[in-house]
């Protein structure tokens, strides 16, 4: 038994620094068991998918002049239903992966849709999920090295410089320690809790597998807006071949602001748009009027900065002080609300997105979202262009979607940003009611009610756009 006279949140920070202390005296994890699957070239081939992929088909997608190969997850349109003319792309919240979309055969938001007769793909950005990075000078060569269940790939070098490994774990452990200095005590004990140790031991030993690749997540949100999302809808595109050349679209919290920043982007520049319709899921451009927990990204990023640490490490994190969610004095009671609401995820569900979906996050990638909390909302990595001041210029029909209970993104946040959208063009809608069901960040996505009140309206406004 041991006993924890800590805060919650911040005896699970310090604890995780302290065994990251631990871990830099010892040696990191030998050279990782290498899958070589096939990079998906023009001609439409696609890759042997690893298990984790539940999709039909997983495509690989190169950036240009880049180390990246971007993961498509397809779920072809049911036979059963009349194809539908665009195909609908699919983007994911911050430091997410393609499950959320895909959590489950009895819950998958993407499987649904394709039951419905849309050509469906997910995008999982660099870093995230299966994208790898490419160990061939040309991708289009037709395999590249990668890990097949562990999110990261590899690469032949791996992580040999001891000097290197002393830098980074003492970059996270002081990172660790700065971050529980600014995380609110909790009054309440852990006076019992076994068999911690070992899983933080477990979740920092996967940690190990990504410590090569750190120094290279020198990314932010633009260099998904401008590289990432069009790479992904070109090849899309060339793949369903829609005769407008036009895509439907849904992002749900960071990957609705892409959305949104795309659609200001296009009308500044007077460029006609690629896509049909957009549906957005819990996103804004500005979070200056709501009391948004958005706000936890701030504390991340100031001491990142500090220690001048690449990444946050938000997977590693997450999976280690999980169970405090789920044991007595259920001290991380903060979590479960900010990402479901009471009674709507059965709770290995819940579990499986907790600590399956989130992925390693680029402090660069947080300093910029963070922008979104200051006056004039998010801006571009030079702080010269406001998102949301040209998002009057779009001429695509949008439908904004919000959770009552939803404390990352509320409704009034939602709201901020949709109604710089043309009349004509915007449709607001908030689900929850006063006597249940209510809607948490994820449940508009998964939550148990979903499939029966938001899918039947997402498809009906998808429907009405989808025309040639």
């Amino acid at each position: 038994m041991i006993a924890f006279p800590q805060s919650d949140l911040r005896w699970a920070i310090h604890s995780a620094a302290a065994l990251l202390s631990f871990s830099a005296a010892g040696s990191p994890p030998q050279r990782l068991r290498r899958l070589c699957i096939s990079a998906s070239a023009g001609d439409g081939r696609t890759t042997p998918k690893p298990s984790v992929c539940t999709a039909d088909e997983l495509h690989y997608v190169p950036l240009p002049n880049n180390e990246w190969n971007l993961a498509l997850w397809r779920y072809l349109p049911s036979s059963q239903r009349s194809r539908r003319n665009h195909p609908l792309f699919l983007l994911s919240g911050v430091g997410t992966n393609a499950i959320g979309y895909d959590l489950a055969p009895g819950s998958s938001f993407a499987r649904h849709m394709s039951g419905q007769g849309f050509d469906t793909w997910i995008l999982e950005v660099r870093g995230a999920g299966l994208s790898a990075k490419n160990s061939l000078k040309d991708p289009r060569q037709g395999k590249f090295e990668g890990i097949s269940e562990e999110q990261l790939s590899s690469t032949d070098e791996g992580l040999r410089d001891a000097a290197q490994v002393s830098s980074i774990t003492s970059q996270l452990r002081d990172f660790c320690n700065r971050l529980g200095e600014i995380i609110n005590e909790s009054q309440q004990p852990i006076t019992q809790f076994t068999g911690l140790q070992n899983r933080f031991s477990i979740t920092l030993g996967d940690f190990w597998k990504q410590l090569h690749l750190i120094g290279k997540y020198n990314w932010d949100f633009d260099h998904y807006l401008e590289e990432d999302v069009p790479i992904a809808m070109d090849y899309i595109r060339n793949q369903s071949k829609p005769k407008d050349g036009k895509l439907l679209a849904i992002g749900h919290s960071m990957g609705g602001i892409l959305l949104y920043a795309m659609l200001s982007q296009d009308g500044y520049r007077g460029k006609n748009t690629e896509l049909a319709s957009v549906i957005t899921l819990g996103s804004s451009l500005d979070y200056t009027t709501s009391r948004s927990s958005m706000k936890m990204l701030i504390p991340f990023v100031d001491p990142a900065k500090a220690v001048n640490l690449p990444v946050v490490p938000v997977r590693a994190l997450l999976a280690a002080i999980y169970p405090l969610a789920s044991y007595p004095p259920y001290l991380l009671s903060w979590l479960n609300p900010r990402i479901s609401a009471q009674n709507m995820m059965h709770p290995e569900l819940f579990e499986r997105l907790v600590l399956k979906n989130f992925c390693t996050i680029p402090a660069k990638l947080l300093s910029q979202l963070s922008t979104a909390f200051g006056k004039g909302g998010l801006r571009n990595r030079s702080g010269t262009f406001f998102y949301k001041d040209h998002l009057h210029k779009t001429n695509v029909p949008v439908l904004a979607l919000a959770g009552d209970k939803d404390l990352i993104c509320p409704p009034e946040a939602v709201y901020e940003t949709v109604k710089l959208i043309p009349e004509n063009l915007a449709t607001y809608k908030v689900f929850g009611e006063p006597r249940g069901p209510h809607y948490a960040h994820y449940d508009l996505v998964g939550g148990r009610m979903a499939y029966y009140q938001v899918y039947p309206r997402i498809i009906e406004f998808l429907s009405r756009h989808d025309i040639c």
